[in-house]
Order: structure tokens, then sequence, then C-alpha cells
């Protein structure tokens, strides 16, 4: 192990460790830093020394430009890549591991504003339908975990991970408890519809499932009895979706989207949604306020009689007056 490498581990065990920062996450981060150290060792550096600027710059510029892995890189990705070796780099210093940060200068390609693609109302209510119409314990399974997860506008993380004495079904307004990013906890209520389909299926599915294997105190579980997995939901949506005859691609943060725009859309404010998204900065949650509007305005293009170009410059059949 090079010194690089035995930076990159430490600083990792930091993340994981003393920041909490989710096992989703710190994967990520190795993938990105072990491509970054094979990149740098091709060029023959293995010292946090010999790294410079032009290094850093050239990595995330082939990584962009697909030199790397065969196929360019979605902007996401190079941000994602870049922030990971300035985490890295700044961990070197700090730690009086060398004197010199080569990442301090470079800034991620600037990423397209792309806006969640929300489901409409009646959308869900086709996918949440069709996720109910499901047969046997797999059945009642997919119904909560969809229920849940545009109730609550959970990550996929965070729904696969609850665990049963995480929901609190015996209240008026029932809440789940949500483990988010840097372990911060969040408690979030639960609608009388996901209530029905989690109560359905934690006395007539899971107890069959878990019998079956060691899944623990984890709510969802596969058919072996073990926890269900993030890709084993995001299947699960597919499949319900598939069934609603939705012409899209729909995946769990849809529904996370979904949730938040709904919300927005009936008026909850955009610091109640930031609380039940479990987002540090508000700043992240106004992308949906972006949403909503764009919206607006799409009905109103399509409704208002004079707003699309071309329209008369007559009466146009309105009435006069206030």
């Amino acid at each position: 192990m090079n010194e690089i490498e035995e930076a990159a581990a430490d600083w990792l065990d930091q993340l994981r460790v003393e920041r909490g920062a989710s096992p989703h996450t710190v994967s990520n981060y190795r993938r990105d830093i072990d491509r970054y150290i094979a990149d740098l060792e091709s060029h023959g550096i293995t010292a946090l020394a010999g790294v410079s600027p032009v290094d850093v710059e050239r990595h995330l510029a082939d990584l962009s430009a697909g030199r790397l892995t065969g196929r360019p890189a979605a902007a996401s990705s190079v941000a994602r890549a870049s922030a990971s070796i300035r985490g890295l780099h700044r961990f070197a210093v700090v730690e009086g591991l060398t004197a010199d940060d080569p990442a301090a200068s470079v800034r991620p390609p600037r990423q397209g504003d792309h806006l969640p693609k929300a489901l409409g109302v009646d959308e869900v209510a086709r996918l949440l339908d069709a996720a109910r119409a499901g047969e046997g314990p797999a059945g009642l399974r997919d119904w909560a975990l969809l229920e849940v997860l545009y109730a609550t506008g959970a990550r996929v993380s965070e729904a696969v991970a609850l665990c049963v004495d995480d929901v609190d079904l015996d209240d008026e307004l029932p809440v789940v408890r949500l483990l988010g990013k840097g372990r911060k906890e969040r408690l979030v209520p639960l609608g009388h519809v996901a209530k029905e389909a989690l109560g359905a299926y934690l006395v007539r599915a899971r107890p069959g499932l878990a019998a079956r294997g060691r899944g623990g105190a984890r709510i969802f579980l596969n058919a072996r009895g073990a926890p269900l997995s993030r890709q084993s939901a995001w299947e699960a949506i597919q499949r319900c979706a598939e069934r609603a005859g939705l012409d899209r691609r729909v995946s769990p943060h849809t529904l996370r989207h979904s949730f938040a725009t709904h919300l927005l859309e009936g008026g909850a404010s955009v610091r109640d949604v930031q609380e039940l998204l479990g987002h540090a900065s508000v700043q992240t949650t106004q992308i949906y306020t972006r949403v909503t509007a764009t919206t607006l305005r799409e009905i109103y293009r399509s409704s208002h009689p004079r707003a699309r170009a071309g329209a008369a410059t007559g009466a146009d059949g309105l009435e006069s007056g206030t």
C-alpha cells in the first residue's frame, strides 16, 4: 500500500466512524478514490507530495471525456469525484501528511440545473393502486414499501433500514423514525393509507418472511427472510410502474421528488418540507419551488386564452368589466 492509499484508507475510516457517513456514501467515495489512485499510479505518482493541481485537473478532465472508463461521465459524477479528491487532500493536510493541497484550487465542472421529474398525483395513485393489487407476501411488502416511500419522502436507503421499533402505528397520526445523512434522526408522519398498508404487511406477511431467514428487526425483508436491498426496492417499484402502465422511468427518488412537490403544491412551506426530507440546507429544498413554478407556468400557458403567441388582440369572447 503506497502513501496515497494509506491516507485514503484513513480518510474513509474517518468519514465512516467519526462523521457518520452512510455506507452508500463511503462506497461511492471509495470507488472515486480507487480510480483516482490507479490513475496517479499509471503516471508514476505514489506519494502525496508528488501530486500537483495539473494532475488533479487532468484526472477530472479524463473522467469527463471518458478516457478513464470508456464513456463520458455525467457532470454529477465528475463533481462527486472532485469532492472525493478534495476531501482526501484536505484530510492529508490537516493530518500533517503533506504540506500542500493540490486540489484546493480545482473546481468541478458546472452542472446543469436539472429539475426533479415528479409524478403527477394521478400517476402516483395509479402506481400505488398497482402495488396494492400485488399478490402474496411480496405483494403486501411492495405495497407497504411504496406507500411508506410516498407518505414520508424517505430516501430508499432510509426505508430499507427501517426497523420494527422505528414505527409507531398506535397514535392517531402514526410516525416513523428515519435515520438520514450524517446519522441524523427525524420523525415523519405516516398517512392513513400508508398505515393500513404497513399494518397489513406486518401482520399478514412479515412473520412468514422473517421465519425463513435472519432479517433481524428490519421491517422490509426479501423472500429468503434477509433485509431487503436498495436494488430490490428499486425493482419492486419498477414492477409496480409496469403494472400501472406508466411509460416512464420510476425510481425510489421519483417518489421522494413527488412527495416534496405535492406537499408544496398543497400549501406546505419550504421550511416544513425541508424538515420532512431531512435536508441540511433549505437551499436544497428550494429546487422544488422551481418545479411547482414550472408546473404553474405550463398550466397557465395551456389554460389562459391570451397566454400563447398568436393570440388574437380582440375581445376573444372574454367578458369585459371587473
